[in-house]
């Protein structure tokens, strides 16, 4: 895949698990908006999030997004990732937040969040699920019971 932008969500838990070097792997061209980008290096952020924030990667892009239309009832991060990714004609947006997820796919973009990215990671023999979700599982990450133990069951299959 070509361009993938992301939101808030997935990058602080690929950055807390230590698979942000994932998105490279998989995607030619990784995007934040200049919101997103704010919303990691805040203070209230984790401590290795704001760090890395602040010394992002050279594969990284931050665009801002000012003058692009925005989603209401999402916040900042959500609505400007979805700008975004519209703008931009991205290949996928990274985004966990159900209702953003929902608004994303009615604007007719692909999306996944953090469990569908890793998923993705895994299938392409680049890590293995089970580990990264152990590793997830010790973060403050929420998901739908169901969805995780089908794709634990689908890896588990499949190693």
């Amino acid at each position: 895949m070509w361009l993938v932008i992301g939101d808030t969500g997935p990058i602080n838990y690929l950055i807390l698990i230590g698979y942000i070097d994932l998105l490279p792997q998989l995607f030619k061209r990784v995007a934040l908006p200049l919101a997103v980008q704010t919303e990691l290096s805040d203070p209230l952020a984790p401590v290795e999030v704001q760090r890395w924030m602040a010394a992002p990667p050279s594969w990284l892009e931050i665009h801002d997004t000012a003058g692009l239309p925005l989603v209401s009832g999402l916040d900042d991060g959500e609505t400007a990732a979805i700008a975004l990714a519209e703008s931009l004609c991205a290949d996928m947006l990274l985004i966990d937040e159900r209702r953003g997820h929902r608004v994303a796919l009615q604007k007719g973009l692909r999306a996944t969040g953090t469990l569908g990215l890793l998923d993705l990671a895994a299938e392409r023999g680049l890590i293995d699920f089970a580990r990264a979700i152990h590793a997830l599982q010790r973060t403050t990450f929420r998901r739908p019971d169901a969805l995780l133990n089908k794709l634990l069951k689908k890896h588990k299959e499949n190693n």
